[in-house]
C-alpha cells in the first residue's frame, strides 16, 4: 500500500492551529477537542499535521473567534514550480 504524499504547508497549518489554541487560552489540546466535540486523538491528529476538512477549520474558526483570513496568517504556499522527473 501506497503512503500519502506528505505536503510540507500541513507542518505550518498545523503549528498555527496549536499556535492559535494556546494564543486563545487553551493550554490543552483535550480542552478544545471537548469543546469541538471530538475525540482527543481526532484533534491531536490535526496539530500533528494530518490533513483535514474545511469544514472543520471553520469549526475551529468559529470556536477561536477568528476569520480563515486570521487563521492562515502568516502561512505559506511556495510558488508552483516545474516538478524534477525522476530518473
Amino acid at each position: 500500500m501506497k503512503k500519502p504524499e506528505k505536503i510540507p504547508e500541513l507542518a505550518s497549518v498545523s503549528e498555527r492551529l496549536k499556535e492559535l489554541r494556546k494564543e486563545k487560552g487553551f493550554s490543552n489540546y483535550e480542552h478544545i477537542a471537548f469543546e469541538l466535540g471530538m475525540s482527543r486523538s481526532a484533534y491531536w491528529r490535526l496539530e500533528s499535521g494530518e490533513n483535514f476538512s474545511l469544514k472543520t477549520l471553520i469549526k475551529i474558526c468559529k470556536l477561536l473567534d477568528i476569520t480563515l483570513e486570521q487563521f492562515f496568517d502568516g502561512v505559506t504556499v511556495p510558488k508552483p514550480g516545474k516538478k524534477k522527473k525522476k530518473q
